[in-house]
């Protein structure tokens, strides 16, 4: 019996040290938890440039965020993001690097790489503007640092947050045509890459979003009008599953645009990404009108359909903030970003595809 009384007492006894040791536990999970919801997430930028500056100013009214300086070698960059927003300077780039836990690289493209190595092998969380890199090979790398680092890494391809895009969320879409013209007037500014990378890469992303099947073929012509790189280009793109995106970009037009049209089995999508607006028109069977723009027509054989139209609510959202807000919240949660790092990849790698069938299509026609 007093052995029975013994092993009763240990039992108990390592029972109530379980109990204390998680119960430990649990409050440190508890007090990190707490700590990762109300610490201030320390931020700093890489680029005062244009989109360097509206970047500033999104960060500034984002909760939660201490915007700790900026690092930009142009002076004169530098002296109106200080003027503007009275955000301090470093002059050393590694020294911005070591008093921050996250990286907003918004540098010209050639510099996407040797900022952003930099930062992963320093353990830093990193926002980097499209395009990920410069070369394939340098997104190559970016993606294994950011897996060796363990930390976030959302590319910027803001057209993802954009609200006639947004507005569409709750629609399945499974396309099988799917044309985009996205033309802009000429500015120096982003002139330092082709076309494809400033412009196209964005509906790229889009189209790669919406297929969700691998690339079949690629075909592609462009042409340097005003600068060293193609000013103007246009790709086709053949995915496995049968659907085909003809993508046009243009950086030297006389008026902007920025839409996609989507087609696919009895519906087709408009989605304006300059003017914010989306609509919908389906094919539905007769007898079935329901909304105050559905009408009814003939489609031969004496059958008839109606055409159902719909204009999806598009509310007014920052979509740069809201892409901002999204890399903290990830970084916040440790949840995956919604524009991640392999995105970015395979977005740069359709990207060069086409900029090599472009070079390949203009030597067999002396373009």
């Amino acid at each position: 019996m007093n052995q029975v009384k013994k092993i009763f007492c240990c039992f108990i006894h390592l029972l109530n040290l379980h109990f204390c040791v998680n119960l430990h536990h649990f409050s440190a999970f508890l007090l990190l938890d707490k700590h990762s919801q109300t610490s201030m997430l320390k931020v700093g930028i890489f680029g005062a440039g244009h989109l360097g500056k509206i970047h500033m100013q999104q960060w500034r009214e984002i909760a939660g965020v201490e915007l700790v300086g900026f690092y930009d070698p142009d002076d004169q960059h530098a002296a109106d993001a200080v003027a503007q927003y009275q955000i301090p300077r470093y002059t050393d780039l590694e020294q911005l690097i070591h008093h921050v836990e996250a990286i907003d690289i918004i540098s010209p493209t050639t510099t996407h790489h040797e900022i952003a190595r930099i930062c992963l092998l320093n353990g830093k969380h990193l926002f980097i503007e499209k395009p990920l890199a410069h070369t394939l090979d340098e997104a190559k790398e970016l993606v294994t640092l950011v897996n060796e680092a363990r930390v976030k890494c959302q590319v910027g391809h803001v057209e993802r947050y954009n609200p006639a895009f947004l507005a569409l969320s709750g629609e399945k879409l499974s396309p099988m045509f799917i044309e985009a013209h996205r033309l802009a007037q000429f500015n120096p500014r982003g002139t330092d890459v082709a076309v494809i990378l400033d412009l196209m890469i964005h509906d790229i992303d889009i189209v790669l979003h919406l297929v969700k099947s691998p690339v079949k073929r690629v075909s592609a012509s462009g042409v340097a009008v005003i600068s060293e790189t193609a000013d103007i280009a246009n790709a086709r793109i053949e995915f496995d599953n049968g659907c085909v995106a003809n993508l046009t970009a243009s950086r030297i037009s006389l008026k902007k645009m920025r839409k996609m049209r989507v087609f696919q089995r009895d519906a087709y999508i408009g989605i304006d990404f300059l003017d914010k607006k989306a609509e919908i028109i389906r094919m539905k069977e007769n007898g079935t009108m329901s909304g105050k723009l559905d009408f009814p027509i003939e489609i031969g054989n004496g059958e008839k359909k109606i055409i159902s139209v719909q204009m999806p609510e598009v509310y007014n959202t920052n979509a740069i903030k809201m892409e901002l807000e999204d890399f903290v919240r990830a970084i916040r949660e440790n949840a995956p970003t919604t524009v991640s790092v392999y995105d970015g990849l395979q977005a740069m790698d359709v990207a060069h595809e086409i900029m090599q069938k472009m070079s390949l299509h203009n030597e067999l026609h002396n373009v």
